[in-house]
């Protein structure tokens, strides 16, 4: 795993959950991000001596396309094997 630099990661905003645990992205996040009202985004918590550590939000189509990118040609080759 990379470690941050930088240029990839920095805190962008300190956001405050509300009594029904909702959060609000800031604006300016959202467009860098192109996040649009109905866009699936996935939530991976990691877990570290039983508790999570760092939660992660990604936009879906973004992950389900580095996990195809990734899983596809292993798959493929699996499958090839097969035969």
């Amino acid at each position: 795993m990379s470690s941050c630099n930088d240029d990839a990661c920095k805190i962008n905003a300190i956001i405050t959950m509300d009594a029904k645990g909702q959060i609000v992205i800031p604006k300016d996040l959202r467009e860098k991000a192109d996040l649009k009202a109905a866009d699936k985004i996935a939530v991976v918590a990691y877990e570290k001596e039983g508790k999570v550590c760092c939660i992660v939000m990604i936009k879906a189509e973004r992950l389900a396309g580095a996990i195809s990118k990734t899983l596809g040609p292993l798959l493929k080759g699996v499958i090839e094997k097969e035969r």
